[in-house]
C-alpha cells in the first residue's frame, strides 16, 4: 500500500489543493466541506476542508483544514518530495511553487543531482522539487 501525505491547514486547504492541481497539470481536486458532514456543531466554519484529495506527481496529496477554533500551523517540519521527468517541468514547477512563497534554496544543479530546489509556498507547505535525470559519472 503507498504512502500519501496528508497536509493540514488552517482555512486556506481548497484554495491550496486547486492551486496544486494547475502547479502540476493535474485534475481538480476532490473536496469535502465540514458542511457535508452531519451533525456539525453550529459555530464551525461549514466552508473549511474536511477531507480533500488530489492526484499529483503520480500520487496523492491528502488535506484538510483544521476545525473552526481548533488552529494549525501548517506543515511545521514536513516537505513534500516532487520529482518531475526533466529539467523544463521542475523548473516551471519550482517557480510557480515560489510565487508568494519563499525560496529555501534556488533550484540548481547540486552535487546529488541536475536539478533541485527547496521552497515554502504561500500555503506553508515546503517542497523539494528535482529531477529524475541521474548525474552523469
Amino acid at each position: 500500500m503507498p504512502l500519501s501525505p496528508y497536509l493540514h491547514f488552517d482555512g486556506t486547504c481548497a484554495e491550496a489543493l486547486r492551486f496544486y492541481a494547475e502547479v502540476f497539470g493535474d485534475p481538480a481536486p476532490d473536496i469535502r466541506t465540514f458542511g457535508d458532514m452531519p451533525d456539525i456543531p453550529d459555530d464551525w466554519d461549514k466552508s473549511r476542508v474536511l477531507h480533500g484529495m488530489v492526484r499529483i506527481a503520480g500520487g496523492e496529496l491528502m488535506a484538510s483544514d483544521s476545525p473552526t477554533g481548533m488552529p494549525t500551523e501548517p506543515q511545521a517540519g514536513v516537505s513534500i518530495s516532487a520529482t518531475l521527468p526533466d529539467d523544463a517541468s521542475a523548473r516551471a514547477v519550482f517557480d510557480r511553487l515560489a510565487e508568494g512563497g519563499a525560496v529555501v534554496m534556488p533550484y540548481e544543479r547540486t552535487f546529488f543531482s541536475t536539478g533541485f530546489g527547496m521552497v515554502k509556498d504561500r500555503f506553508g507547505t515546503h517542497w523539494m522539487v528535482s529531477i529524475d535525470e541521474p548525474l552523469p559519472a
